[in-house]
């Protein structure tokens, strides 16, 4: 017995002295996880349940497809893990040809907003903006005063829609409206606004192509730019970008290039989406991304590989009042749904195409559906997914890892 309990103390010993002398870092994780990949473990276990759900949510899109014209691309991501991700329908929607892949790019209309949200979080944590400043710190020429940094991203300023103004102000339809000429149009006719800053929630475009100028004006270089080297790098999204239109060039007809084209429904059926004046504003829409690249965002998000966790905090706290009338309220480019816990997400609908993005924070969940038609299901459709716990997974160990070739995560 004496010699069983020496026996045990030795092997007690050095096994302590062995987890003591292990390296420690970066390259220790990724040695162990050549030894024993955990993900595999976790991911076995889920491998029925996976399928289950991938049968049902495609069951799902099929069914969307057929009863209301559903045309776009899909990805459901559960507690770190792409479930299900596939492509319905056409890129030529008109002549039913060009079938969709889940790489393709599509505009994301106002689900854009998070991005030009998180290009201020990131200059906000550089020292370079603050919440609270009036914008006429950044932008010297705005004609209204009192309009914080936050009534912006808050939705809160009061500013009229630039749409509404340009329509009835901007003399030739033909050539491009751009941030630089949106704020010309506002320092010469200064429309009335909706209410004193702060004095209300009015949802309005304006506010984030104000924001998209003010990035620009304090970081010294374009929005597009600045998106590519703070947000889109370092999130790994390589198919993503703003498009730029020239101010005060001469329209093309369509936009070629970019990503599949939109669609707008007629009563004889499909037209494709001309190239409109208003898309050389940027901040508030004009974005391409695939569902891919959204959901490399949504694990930045997760890893706070963009801001700290504090900073990304702020965005998902109710920017207004609580109201009975108002369920869901509003952050730093996301919407708060009133009624769940930890859950945000927007919608998009612009010249052609509608966008969606769910995160359920607490459940692990993500939804994106990018779509190139202005009709289409409904978004109870897709929260159906969110809330279904009937197939949800275990927990999971999720190893980050470092792509050196190109500089991102993955």
């Amino acid at each position: 017995m004496r010699f069983l309990i020496i026996s045990f103390l030795i092997l007690s010993f050095s096994s302590c002295q062995f987890l003591d002398n292990e390296p420690q870092g970066k390259k220790s994780n990724a040695e162990l996880s050549r030894v024993m990949g955990a993900d595999s473990i976790y991911i076995d276990l889920d491998q029925k349940r996976i399928k289950l759900q991938q049968r049902r949510l495609d069951s799902v899109f099929k069914k969307l497809q057929k009863l209301s014209g559903f045309n776009g691309t899909v990805l459901f991501a559960e507690k770190g893990r792409v479930v299900f991700e596939n492509a319905y329908g056409s890129a030529d929607v008109r002549k039913n040809r060009d079938p969709l892949s889940v790489d393709d790019r599509f505009e994301l209309a106002s689900v854009s907003k998070m991005f030009t949200a998180m290009a201020i979080m990131i200059l906000r944590e550089k020292g370079k903006i603050d919440y609270d400043a009036d914008i006429r710190t950044y932008v010297k020429e705005w004609p209204y005063e009192g309009i914080s940094v936050r009534n912006l991203m808050n939705h809160r300023s009061g500013i009229p829609r630039y749409e509404s103004l340009a329509d009835e102000k901007w003399p030739d339809k033909n050539i491009s409206l751009d941030n630089e000429a949106m704020i010309r149009l506002f320092t010469l006719y200064q429309p009335s606004t909706y209410f004193k800053p702060n004095n209300g929630f009015h949802y309005c475009n304006t506010n984030y192509a104000l924001l998209a100028t003010i990035v620009e004006r304090v970081s010294k270089i374009s929005f597009s730019e600045f998106m590519e080297e703070y947000v889109f790098k370092p999130a790994g999204m390589n198919n993503s970008f703003i498009l730029d239109v020239p101010g005060d060039s001469l329209l093309s007809s369509y936009i070629e290039g970019a990503g599949v084209p939109g669609h707008d429904a007629r009563r004889k059926g499909y037209i494709m989406v001309k190239n409109d004046y208003l898309n050389g504003v940027k901040g508030d829409k004009i974005m391409y991304s695939t569902v891919r690249d959204l959901y490399k965002f949504d694990k930045a998000l997760n890893y706070n590989l963009l801001v700290s966790k504090e900073t990304l905090e702020e965005a998902f706290y109710p920017g207004s009042p609580r109201n009975k009338s108002k369920k869901d309220n509003y952050g730093f480019g996301w919407r708060i749904r009133g009624n769940a816990d930890s859950t945000v997400y927007h919608y998009g609908w612009w010249k052609g195409f509608r966008s969606f993005f769910l995160r359920d924070m607490k459940q692990q969940k993500t939804l994106i559906v990018l779509t190139n038609k202005d009709k289409g299901p409904g978004s109870e459709h897709f929260w159906n997914i969110i809330n279904d716990s009937s197939l949800s997974l275990y927990p999971a160990s999720v190893n980050l890892k470092y792509e050196e070739d190109n500089g991102s995560w993955y």
